[in-house]
């Protein structure tokens, strides 16, 4: 980190009390460059001036401006440094705070609750580093549908594959297909850089059955290497507004020799259907001809109640949001327990997303969740890898006893 006493902070709190404690708490962590405001326009004056402090410690239940609309103005204000909530108010108005800030695009270095503990702080600030100029002008590149279009004539687009694990028994029972774009230039591309350009210029039918052929295909090779695994494929509901996405799916699976059972289509509803006929019939005669449908990131966008009620639905994978860290928030327990709960009620098989570490894969051992997906177990991964991964994978369930939370 760089030299304490070279960090400039700005303290933002209406009490007099707050400002001489955080002040004296800085000064003994060794940040002698802090500046005391009680009220945000003296804070706004002093962010607006050409040594503008470089972290902001913020109070949110203030008189006059509110912490909030005091985000807002530092929006306004291109405010490039990074903020820290200190607040007596409860947890959940300081995580969707905490959101906020994130959505604005302001980085922000976490919360804490009032009294203020130093080592929470000092840690916080640990945190903090520099702005590069690299990371200033790393604004994504935009890729029009001309772009996608000779992506795909030229076969540069390309299926990683990660696991999906049994959290009972560590057996590997199958992967998500994710897409990736191998610009030949730019590197690897990430889906959000292009879904969204599919969706909008047409181009998303094309563009899943190319992911899709690929993916049923790699499945018979891996069949054929006796690796039995289900291959999930995401479809959006634009896949689903013509009949023919159904005839496509059956007969390329039939035609490859891929039992129905082993393909998992994860639908994902980013946007509101204004007619639902059809993605009804196909999703219906999809399940009827024993293909598996699974509901992609439950509880977020589109994806909710209404969908269960009218979808048949095998599978409910619960959103990576709601399972990172859920162990230890009470807001994410209760919205993982629920989803949890409610699949368990349908009948349905449950994966759940975003499983980061050890404590996230042992509440989904204590809560019985079905299946595992994430970076504790594996991030995508090329075909080719897959096998030598999974004879590392049984090797480390067996050493670190992932299936009965004891480590030998």
């Amino acid at each position: 980190m760089t030299e304490r006493s070279a960090v400039r902070i700005l303290v933002l709190d209406d009490e007099s009390f707050m400002l001489k404690l955080l002040n004296r708490i800085l000064t003994n962590l060794g940040f002698t460059s802090v500046t005391l405001c009680d009220n945000g326009r003296a804070a706004l004056e002093r962010v607006a001036e050409a040594d503008a402090p470089n972290v902001i410690l913020l109070d949110l239940n203030m008189p006059e401006m509110d912490g909030i609309e005091f985000v807002r103005h530092l929006v306004d204000q291109h405010y490039a440094g990074s903020l820290i909530l200190v607040s007596g108010e409860d947890e959940r108005i300081l995580q969707t705070t905490e959101k906020l800030v994130r959505a604005h695009k302001i980085p922000i270095l976490g919360y804490l609750h009032k009294p203020v503990k130093p080592d929470a702080l000092s840690a916080l600030l640990e945190k903090w580093a520099p702005p590069s100029a690299e990371a200033a002008g790393s604004a994504k590149k935009v890729y029009v549908a001309d772009d996608l279009r000779a992506a795909m004539a030229k076969s540069e687009l390309v299926n990683y594959y990660q696991p999906k694990v049994s959290v009972a028994t560590g057996e590997v029972v199958g992967v998500e297909t994710l897409v990736r774009w191998q610009h030949p230039v730019d590197g690897v591309i990430f889906p959000d850089q292009f879904i969204s350009v599919a969706e909008a210029s047409g181009l998303i039918n094309a563009l899943t059955q190319v992911v899709f052929t690929a993916a049923v295909t790699q499945a018979k090779a891996w069949q054929q290497a006796h690796l039995d695994l289900r291959i999930a494929v995401n479809v959006s509901m634009d896949n689903l507004a013509s009949l023919d996405f159904l005839n496509f799916v059956a007969e390329l699976a039939a035609k490859v020799g891929i039992a129905p059972q082993n393909v998992v289509l994860e639908v994902t509803e980013s946007r509101l259907m204004q007619d639902t006929r059809a993605p009804l019939e196909i999703l219906t005669r999809l399940r009827l001809k024993r293909f598996r449908l699974s509901i992609d990131d439950f509880g977020t966008g589109h994806s909710s109640l209404a969908q269960l009620r009218d979808i048949p639905f095998d599978e409910l994978k619960i959103d990576q949001g709601f399972v990172h860290r859920a162990w230890k928030d009470e807001t994410l327990r209760a919205m993982y327990d629920a989803s949890l709960s409610l699949a368990r009620q349908l009948g349905m098989e449950v994966v759940a997303e975003g499983v980061e570490d050890r404590d996230d894969w042992d509440l989904l051992r204590r809560t019985g969740c079905d299946l595992a997906q994430g970076a504790f177990v594996s991030r995508p991964m090329l075909a080719e890898n897959l096998p030598g991964w999974i004879e590392s994978w049984r090797e480390r369930v067996q050493k670190e006893s992932l299936t009965t939370g004891e480590l030998k």
